[in-house]
């Protein structure tokens, strides 16, 4: 039997149209998968239930797709920079395969695990995966990072995209001897979310593993990406999006995969509106990994926004108010759709996204930081470059040529919610009142006693008034150091 090579799958979870498993397979028949669960991870206080259900109905899928080419998915529950080298002296393997990822923590445990595999005389090797290009391909002309995202759109548009990798079939799994040391080192049945500690009760957006993820782009390059232009910004129709970005958060489907769709989509065209639907989503795919990009290049961006004087913003940080937000009982009723959307679901849709972080750091002048934990402690799809990248955007401290907007929760709702249908679909107790009462935020007091429902928390007018001001004296910080 050939050498084995173990794959250690982490934002890959599929044997389809993966870079570095299919590298491993192209080496050696004889492969078999690995995934560690971190305790380093599990053990924080922001992992999201309903992200942890994602994940495990997607490794029950992966470990039936390593069975059906003749192979197996091994579970660790142990910090992986023992767990991985112990794993594969003891099988013992040739190498460990992985691909790379941009998050400064997976940068650090990736880097401790390969010299610790290195100093046990095995091959440590990783490749790109998660994105259409790598981080070091997109550059200015001068070789440094971009900050903006629309130079970075016209560079990374204009370069050819790679196809999909072949998927993994015929390999020789793990022999009997193989199995029984994997066990000895650690390997684990899988458990459930609910296991570990982590319970959801309600649906997900989008069912867990490759399947799904293939039927939804499927149906989405079929049908909604053709308005996807038209149509993206409104929320009460989820299937106006693709909802594929837990499945890009995981793996569960590969970039190039989607990309090719995305090529199929644009051949099938009868109009410019579609075609330029089509231009519009590859945008979003393009912000992916610019905030990816970015994430590589600058990832003090986990800790704190790009813009340093923003650093020290005197943010108000009222708890009380912050709790409110989070509840989703504000008084300002898009407002707390949105956030009992992403309380119930685990999910929330993008215009939603910015129209409550504007609200909380702009309105209630509440750090990003707050913000950001929230999302990440109930998305399903949190993703720290995308979340990072977004709060920043939101709060105007992060890369953005025109940093000050503040949005207006009434003007957004009477224009992305025009008949109050998601407003009235997450605040049942408002059903009853009028549309135009809805999407203004002008309930009577009399209307909001009888549907407990509670007054604004703050006036939008007067806080707008308050941040611009602050944020004038943080601009005149960044201009004078500038200066």
């Amino acid at each position: 039997m050939t050498d084995l090579i173990l794959f250690w799958h982490r934002r890959d979870l599929r044997i389809v149209d993966n870079v570095g498993l299919a590298a491993a397979r192209q080496q050696s028949a004889h492969v078999a998968g690995v995934f560690c669960l971190d305790p380093n991870i599990l053990n924080r206080d922001d992992v999201a239930p309903a992200r942890m259900a994602y994940l495990m109905g997607s490794l029950r899928e992966l470990q039936e797709s390593y069975a059906q080419v003749g192979s197996q998915l091994l579970i660790l529950h142990q910090p992986p920079i023992q767990g991985i080298p112990a794993l594969a002296k003891a099988l013992p393997a040739k190498a460990v395969f992985w691909n790379r990822d941009v998050e400064p923590y997976s940068r650090d445990r990736d880097r401790c695990v390969a010299e610790a595999l290195r100093a046990a005389g095995m091959e440590a090797t990783a490749f790109w995966d998660q994105l259409l290009h790598a981080p070091k391909d997109i550059v200015t002309g001068t070789g440094s990072a971009y900050t903006v995202y629309t130079p970075f759109w016209r560079n990374w548009s204009s370069k050819s995209k790679p196809v999909p990798m072949v998927t993994l079939e015929q390999a020789n799994g793990l022999t009997e001897t193989e199995q029984a040391a994997a066990q000895t080192a650690g390997a684990i049945a899988l458990p459930t979310a609910q296991d570990l500690g982590f319970v959801w009760d309600h649906p997900l957006l989008l069912a867990p593993g490759t399947q799904a993820a293939y039927q939804r782009l499927e149906e989405f390059c079929q049908r909604a990406i053709a308005d996807y232009q038209e149509q993206r910004n409104y929320p009460f129709n989820p299937d106006s999006t693709s909802r594929l970005s837990a499945a890009l958060k995981f793996g569960t489907i590969g970039i190039r995969t989607v990309w090719e769709a995305t090529d199929r989509a644009l051949q099938d065209c009868r109009s410019d509106e579609a075609r330029e639907g089509i231009r519009v989503w590859r945008q979003e795919l393009a912000w992916r990994e610019f905030y990816q990009h970015v994430m590589f290049f600058f990832p003090e961006l986990a800790d704190g926004p790009y813009r340093k004087p923003f650093k020290e913003f005197p943010w108000e940080d009222n708890l009380d108010h912050f709790q409110v937000w989070c509840e989703g009982r504000t008084g300002y009723p898009i407002v707390d759709a949105a956030m009992r959307q992403m309380n119930q679901t685990g999910w929330m849709h993008n215009r939603c996204r910015m129209i409550v972080a504007s609200f909380l750091t702009k309105d209630l002048m509440v750090n990003t930081r707050l913000g950001e934990k929230y999302f990440t402690q109930r998305l399903v799809d949190w993703d720290l470059s995308a979340n990072n990248g977004g709060w920043q955007w939101s709060a105007s401290s992060g890369m953005d040529p025109k940093p000050l907007r503040i949005f207006n929760p009434a003007s957004q709702a009477q224009k992305f919610d025009p008949d109050a249908e998601y407003i009235r679909e997450w605040l049942p107790e408002l059903r009853s009142l009028e549309t135009a009462d809805l999407v203004t935020g002008q309930i009577s007091q009399s209307d909001r006693d009888r549907c407990d429902y509670p007054a604004p928390i703050v006036d939008h007018k007067k806080q707008q008034q308050i941040f611009k001001q602050k944020y004038s004296q943080q601009k005149a910080i960044e201009n004078a150091s500038a200066g």
